[in-house]
């Protein structure tokens, strides 16, 4: 064998194609290179923030562990806002970190992603495939068309209210999987193009997101968050032999008299905001509703397997209502999702190809980052250390301390769940409330109601999370639109315990 020598020895460039190379400048290779840096600029920036905290020495009161975890939050976070590569990649390197930064056994961290909230998200976009399946999306977007009319801004403010109502019943993760064909349905027959829609999508899917998130504060039912405090009220302060402390034991009505009002309040608000946000490519959507009644005439009446579609998911909604607290909501919402497909009401590929599965990966690694968050104390550490925060600035006390604890609430309820918010968070504000000389009763409600302002990021909420399977929002949408809902809320949640509590005898 001869080594090529002079003019053999030419580089990749000088090949021809038709050996199945195709010529590649040198020019050319460094500007992909460089286009593919630009793209992923904020992975890099995210995984420089992540090494540069890990490099730091340990804070006084934090563990080795909970540096490690709020360090791959705020990555996440980064990660969630920026989006330089897929969500589910993020999630994926969540669980990876767990494993390699934390030292937990895989065993372990993959428990703690399949819990019972995952299945829940699961079974509930399997039954919304289903939904679609059976064209009953549809006929309730119908219905509510023919209250509002087609006027746009009318229409948001119809699902909000619609999921809202709802949502302070029955809990906003079954109410978002229920709307959200209803959304979808509107928006695709308004266009088949999701460019000419996006504002639109974007408007009637926060209309169900944040109309689910400012109801379930409206009753003990509306979320676990609600029960938790309920239940912390009871165990910190109620004694049985002490008449004074029987104001400790909310009851529904008691709590929903509080708490219902300022939802109300905050409709109109949201559907301005949204309104200004995503100023629609459409200010009616006639073309869409005439397609809609069109189809539904075309679909005729209500078929045998359209009512045992409706049969399924009312018994679903009762399993959920009657029987959540022994069996889980995952694991009714899959009975019915088995029901769906026993019955032949819609087929595993139908469910296969509609199902976000990268969704719900993202939504289980975040509930298993929100339990380290928990578990290695870096949630007490930061709670602990805001607080500190604010005594300096006369913010211990008064309605400064309140918009403190409201202020750290969403700050937290934006990286976990809303009852991990509350449990982690709950204990230290009610005895904050206690030193301090504030109402416990007080602190408690305005933990609880500013745990459901998680506006800011994908898995703030199930409904946040839901709506986002749909494939028309950007997790830079909820940040954009987020910060606003953040002031609204807070400056009603201020108003209502300066001046409406009090009339109540708070």
């Amino acid at each position: 064998m001869t080594l090529p020598t002079g003019d053999q020895s030419s580089s990749i460039q000088d090949q021809p194609e038709h050996l199945g190379v195709r010529p590649l400048r040198r020019g050319a290779a460094l500007d992909q290179l460089g286009f593919f840096l630009w793209s992923r600029r904020w992975f890099i920036v995210a995984l420089a923030v992540g090494g540069i905290m890990l490099s730091l020495p340990t804070p006084d009161g934090l563990t080795r562990e909970g540096l490690i975890v709020l360090t791959m939050s705020l990555v996440a976070v980064i990660l969630f806002i920026t989006e330089p590569v897929p969500l589910p990649t993020v999630a994926l390197m969540i669980i990876v970190g767990q494993v390699v930064l934390l030292g937990i056994d895989s065993e372990i961290v993959a428990r703690s992603i399949m819990s019972d909230s995952v299945l829940f998200i699961m079974g509930s976009l399997m039954l919304a495939v289903g939904i679609v399946k059976q064209k009953l999306d549809k006929r309730i977007a119908y219905m509510i068309v023919r209250f509002t009319g087609t006027k746009t801004a009318n229409i948001c403010v119809g699902i909000s209210f619609v999921s809202g109502m709802m949502a302070s019943v029955i809990g906003e993760h079954t109410v978002a999987a229920m709307m959200l064909p209803v959304a979808v349905t509107l928006i695709t027959l308004t266009s088949d193009d999701p460019k000419e829609v996006r504002k639109l999508a974007a408007l009637l899917l926060f209309s169900i997101a944040y109309g689910c998130a400012i109801a379930a504060i409206g009753t003990p039912s509306g979320g676990a968050r609600n029960a938790i405090m309920i239940g912390f009220w009871k165990e910190f302060f109620y004694d049985p032999l002490d008449p004074e402390t029987y104001k400790y034991l909310i009851d529904y009505v008691t709590w929903m008299a509080y708490c219902f009002p300022i939802f109300l309040l905050q409709l109109p608000f949201v559907s301005l905001i949204l309104l200004t946000t995503f100023k629609p490519e459409q200010t009616h959507i006639t073309r869409a509703v005439v397609k809609l009644r069109a189809q539904l005439e075309a679909q005729g009446s209500m078929r045998s397997n359209d009512w045992g579609a409706i049969l399924i998911f009312t018994a679903t909604l009762i399993g959920w209502i009657m029987f959540s607290d022994t069996l889980g909501l995952g694991t009714v919402a899959i009975f019915g999702a088995i029901a769906f497909l026993v019955f032949g009401l819609v087929r595993w590929e139908d469910i296969n190809s509609n199902v976000n599965w990268g969704v719900v990966l993202l939504y289980g690694a975040a509930i298993s980052l929100g339990v380290q968050m928990k578990d290695s104390g870096a949630a007490m550490w930061l709670a602990d250390n805001f607080l500190e925060v604010l005594a300096p600035m006369g913010a211990d006390s008064g309605v400064s301390l309140w918009l403190g604890v409201s202020a750290l609430t969403t700050l937290v309820t934006n990286t976990m769940s809303n009852g991990a918010a509350v449990a982690v968070l709950g204990p230290i504000t009610l005895n904050l409330a206690t030193s301090a000389g504030e109402s416990p009763l007080l602190m408690g409600y305005i933990t609880a109601i500013s745990s459901a302002f998680a506006y800011l990021t994908v898995i703030g909420t199930p409904a946040c999370t839901i709506v986002y399977a749909s494939g028309y929002l950007k997790p830079s949408d909820f940040l954009k639109v987020g910060w606003r809902m953040v002031i609204m809320s807070t400056v009603i949640l201020m108003f209502s315990a300066y001046f409406y509590w009090p009339l109540l005898g708070l």
